[in-house]
């Protein structure tokens, strides 16, 4: 079994951590999916926290619709702050959950799920700068570093990423 033929969303922003885009991004194509890196619309370009590697999206989020994509990948560092600030952003992650399709969320990537209103009654993980944020959203914390609850993948830090990984895999199979 494999993801073959799995139309993949990851978000892309300024602040990016570069970790949590890069290395589900290619472990992906590795098992098969098209990945499409989605932007905000602000730029076709964005700059990862470090400054390192950046990232020119494939598609603004004006031009993708929820419905062609088979799980959504939200990377953590400043981007998730970023992003929450564009409602085309929270609707679309809001969607991909009312579709019941995975929705992935590393590090501080759960702060974009808070303003998605989407995780009362999730179990789920975050980076602890981020935790009473998403307590307070809903979840019914644990310090793991995969958590999966239905449609939702949640991990803390880029030390997470193969748990992370093989969690959104196994809900894409």
């Amino acid at each position: 079994m494999s993801i073959k033929e799995k139309n993949i969303a990851i978000f892309a922003e300024n602040g990016y951590e570069e970790l949590e885009l890069w290395y589900p991004y290619y472990r992906m194509i590795e098992e098969g999916a098209t990945v499409v890196l989605i932007g905000s619309g602000t730029s076709n370009k964005y700059v990862g926290k470090k400054g390192s590697y950046p990232v020119v999206v494939d598609k603004s989020i004006n031009e993708v619709d929820s419905k062609d994509f088979d799980a959504l990948i939200i990377p953590g560092g400043w981007a998730p702050d970023n992003l929450r600030r564009h409602q085309k952003i929270i609707d679309f992650t809001k969607e991909m959950f009312e579709q019941n399709k995975p929705v992935a969320a590393i590090c501080h990537a759960g702060s974009l799920l808070v303003s998605a209103d989407v995780l009362k009654g999730k179990t789920a993980t975050c980076f602890m700068a981020i935790k009473d944020d998403m307590i307070n959203a809903g979840i019914n914390y644990v310090d793991e570093a995969v958590v999966v609850d239905g449609n939702l993948v949640t991990s803390r830090t880029p030390q997470d990423l193969p748990d992370f990984c093989k969690g959104i895999i196994k809900l894409l199979i």
